[in-house]
């Protein structure tokens, strides 16, 4: 081929958008149903369902995380010959999304009230088309390969039918049932949540103890409660049957203050006789724990905070006050009465909506509700079985633990914005009849009119049929015949319990089989500091920000967060200059691909030289490529995503550009043009570059198809070109003996170098002695050993001649190297000078071994900087040993 020439520099927002452009427009990411690639081959299909972004959001360093690590493996595969499917989608996102509307129209003189269901479901479609749409772009420009042409939202009409045939089945099975009990209620959404959609903070509060009267007119019994707004609504004070202080207090009645009520005092073994004063106030309609308390004892419930949040009328003069003004107000009331003892500070955790952050209440309520424990089951056997892996396991034990103590999941919310339930109840009998259309008579009645439920399905309902919904479920189709069960979901651990373990329950229930076979629960991004990112905490990160606003590129975005991806941490402690870093990386490959293109002239890839034209460092390179193959797709296999990165920069960094392009200059040298020699070196300059790139393109997916694109090769991109097999005869381990023999020696003639203070550019005589074995493994790459250590031409001979006089030495394994000092140093200014950094170097090391025998640091220290400062004291010894060495091959003994 003829010399190519590359820009001196890589600009990842020059190339990005064209090459995606190019995939997108070249249907490279289509999956597509082959029969002759088989289910039970090597080559058939793989399939990754995206786990689904709500159609509000917008990509953070979390989504970049997760949905690279998919990426990875989806372009992996694909290059592996499969059809590999990373199906894309949105989600209604029922809650966030009517938040946002409401608050749209709420701008303008508007009320849900006003505007009504149908004309307020149009405007949040009109803002779904408006908006909705960013993710996905904001997905596309990090390079992520979806299928985009078989995009899906929950609310499509074949999904919405989906959704609607799973939940008319679960009820005609009585597996959904209707009933009244106590729920998650967010006043703010005026909606239930499950529990699974609470978020706990933590928070400062008080505690409030107040004193019941006895309604015999004895002191009664002091409570203490972080409610006292809740009072008005007790109707019992409940003690631990074991508590002394209240034995002869159990069957006595005392006065709810304020309401005068005369209640009981009850003995019930779930009373805590540490909270508090001991004694419980019981509250049924406010309380979940009072309310099993309540049921058990047959005590009355009552209600006094409407949907809103707000005391109701029946309250006196408390009606209409928010619950946190009526707090204060009931109080101040407690106070005037001589009934409140004291108020102490008090932390606890508080639940709240994880949408709008509203703190929930407990309320009872009419909901719909699944009933899960026969799937729970299921699912459970499925996880220990193996069928279903947890990488890591410890995931499996956890989701384990939520299957075995499953509860009945609230499937309701009282929203408009979502699948509205499909149950019709008849006027005239009150019988309900689930049904994908409407029903016109009652089927037990023969009556009607019959009236649709009004609330919506939780969002998680409909995406946990996601995996086959998809696919054309509940018809049979070709796609969910080829394409379920899939192989991988990548997720994060806060929605295992939402959306995971529900998946597999229904995959189960509906398809008789798993969803996936392996689970990777990605790390959580956090702080270097261990703080959670987040743009509202001001510790975010936005990939898109990297990505173009400071012009890094989603290769870089995407390798920084890769290579840390350990299955080890849940943690992964990130920061912009992890980023940053991988910028000089981009700048070693695409240095390193233009001194390839400018050594290619003449170069034919299409033939492959013969075994006895590539040299030592050819078939060096070879061999370590081969065994780069095979671990790179190992720890692809066993999703060690860190390792993988770490092993490709590695080898691309030390061993490809460090090394053997700097012995392939030496070797070109000598090879004159047209030369099969010299094709020779040009073939492996090219083959292992190009290899290379194929093994990086999942992490890296932009730079390597720019790279590869420069360099000969067959076929229209790297995506789809075949991934690189391990070739076993190309490992030779006295080939790799051979090179951790040379590189000893330069690293030793360096550091001797470095040491004496001899600029690298200056040559310098240098004597290389060595036994019988490693003389045989260096006597070949004496010029290299040159080249890369700097030196005058290298001979080596045998250990058992004379060490050279006045000069500084290495001992390495069967290898001594000696640097001659005449006429390099001035021996005297040597000595005052190795004096000097001596006496710097103890005064150093004394001061940190005292701060290492310091027990308050040792103890105190994070351990990380207790080893950090361990591992500097060390490498400070082993140079104040060397300098004493170099100092005594000057002449006149040790420097003290």
């Amino acid at each position: 081929m003829a010399t190519r020439t590359l820009p001196t520099t890589y600009d990842p927002r020059a190339v990005e958008m064209l090459r995606y452009t190019e995939w997108m427009r070249a249907g490279s990411f289509r999956a597509v149903v082959d029969p002759s690639r088989k289910r039970s081959s090597s080559r058939g299909p793989f399939v990754i369902m995206l786990p689904l972004p709500n159609v509000t959001g917008e990509s953070h360093i979390g989504t970049a995380s997760t949905f690279s690590i998919q990426d990875v493996l989806i372009r992996w595969r694909r290059m592996q010959g499969r059809s590999a499917l990373w199906q894309p989608g949105t989600d209604h996102a029922g809650i966030a999304t009517q938040n946002i509307v409401e608050r749209e129209i709420a701008r303008e003189g508007l009320t849900l009230e006003a505007l009504g269901r149908e004309r307020f479901v149009q405007r949040v479609w009109q803002w779904k088309e408006k908006y909705g749409n960013i993710i996905v772009e904001q997905l596309k420009r990090m390079g992520f390969s979806c299928d985009w042409d078989r995009y899906i939202f929950t609310l499509d009409p074949p999904y919405y039918d989906a959704v609607l045939e799973a939940f008319v089945r679960l009820f005609n099975q009585g597996l959904i049932y209707r009933g009244k009990r106590m729920v998650n209620w967010c006043p703010r959404d005026q909606s239930a949540i499950s529990d699974l959609e609470v978020e706990y903070v933590e928070v400062d509060t008080h505690l409030w103890h107040v004193r019941y009267p006895g309604a015999d007119g004895g002191p009664g019994i002091t409570i203490a409660t972080q409610r006292p707004e809740t009072i008005l609504a007790d109707v019992a004070v409940a003690v631990h049957p074991a508590d002394p202080r209240y034995a002869g207090l159990i069957g006595t009645e005392v006065v709810v203050p304020i309401v005068n009520r005369r209640v009981p005092v009850i003995a019930d073994t779930r009373v805590d006789r540490e909270f508090g004063t001991g004694a419980l106030k019981i509250t049924p309609g406010h309380d979940p724990m009072d309310n099993e308390i309540g049921t058990d004892h047959k005590l009355p419930t009552l209600v006094i905070l409407d949907p809103g949040g707000r005391m109701t009328a029946d309250t006196g003069k408390y009606a209409g006050l928010d619950r946190f003004e009526a707090r204060k107000a009931v109080g101040a009331d407690l106070q005037a009465l001589g009934l409140l003892e004291r108020v102490e500070p008090y932390r606890t955790n508080v639940g709240t909506c994880d949408r709008c952050h509203a703190v929930i209440e407990p309320y009872i309520s009419d909901q719909w509700f699944a009933d899960m424990t026969s799937m729970a089951a299921r699912a459970a056997e499925a996880i220990r079985s193996g069928r279903v892996r947890f990488h890591h396991e410890r995931w499996a034990k956890i989701v384990l633990h939520f299957l075995d103590h499953i509860r009945p999941w609230t499937i309701s919310r009282q929203l408009w914005w979502g699948h509205r339930i499909p149950v019709w109840q008849c006027d005239a009998c009150g019988e309900r009849t689930a049904a994908k259309v409407p029903v016109e008579r009652c089927p037990k009645c023969g009556g009607g009119p019959l009236k649709q439920d009004p609330d919506v399905l939780d969002t998680w309902f409909s995406s946990g049929i996601w995996p086959f919904a998809t696919l054309g479920w509940p018809k049979d189709t070709p796609d969910l015949r080829y394409f379920y069960p899939g192989d991988v979901l990548v997720t994060a651990n806060e929605i295992l319990f939402l959306w995971v373990a529900r998946m597999i329950m229904m995959g189960l229930h509906f398809l008789d089989d798993v969803p996936f076979t392996d689970v990777y629960v990605a790390p959580t991004v956090m702080t270097l500091e261990g703080r959670r990112m987040s743009r509202s905490l001001g510790t975010g990160i936005d990939p898109l920000e990297m990505v173009d606003g400071r012009g890094y590129g989603a290769d870089a975005v995407r390798f920084a967060l890769i290579s840390r991806c350990s299955q080890a941490q849940q943690d992964l402690r990130f920061n912009e200059k992890m980023i940053a870093d991988v910028r000089n990386f981009n700048t070693k490959i695409w240095n390193a691909t233009r001194f390839v293109l400018m050594n290619l002239d003449g170069f034919d890839h299409r033939r492959v030289p013969a075994s006895g034209d590539l040299g030592l460092a050819d078939r060096w390179i070879r061999s370590r490529h081969a065994q780069l193959s095979r671990a790179v797709t190992v720890h692809l296999e066993a999703f060690e995503f860190d390792k993988a990165a770490r092993a490709l920069y590695e080898f691309i960094w030390a061993e490809y550009c460090d090394w053997y392009l700097e012995m392939a200059k030496v070797d070109l040298q000598d090879a004159p043009s047209g030369s099969a020699r010299r094709a020779a070196i040009q073939h492996t300059l090219w083959s292992v570059l190009s290899g290379t790139m194929a093994l990086l393109h999942p992490i890296m997916p932009f730079l390597t198809e720019e790279v590869w694109q420069q360099l000969p090769h067959n076929g229209d991109s790297l995506m789809i070109a075949p991934w690189p097999a391990p070739d076993p005869d190309a490992v030779d381990a006295d080939l790799d003996r051979m090179m951790d023999t040379l590189m000893s020696v330069v690293r030793a003639l360096r550091s001797l170098r470095a040491e004496l203070g001899l600029p690298p550019s200056q040559r310098i005589s240098v004597h290389v002695r060595a036994d019988g074995a490693s003389e045989r493994l260096l006597a070949p790459v004496g010029r290299h050993i040159a080249a890369l250590a700097r030196t005058d031409p290298v001979s080596i001979e045998p250990l058992s001649s004379p060490r050279p006089r006045e000069s500084v030495t290495a001992v390495l394994s069967g290898v001594e190297v000696s640097i001659p000092l005449g006429g390099l140093v001035d021996l005297a200014k040597e000595r005052d000078r190795l004096a000097r950094a001596l006496r710097d170097l103890d005064a150093e090391l004394l001061s940190l071994q005292r701060r290492l025998d310091n027990p308050d640091f040792v103890q105190r220290a994070p351990v990380d900087v207790v080893e950090r400062e361990q591992g500097r004291a060390e490498d400070l010894r082993v140079r104040r040993q060397r300098l004493h060495e170099i100092a005594a091959a000057l002449g006149d003994g040790p420097v003290r």
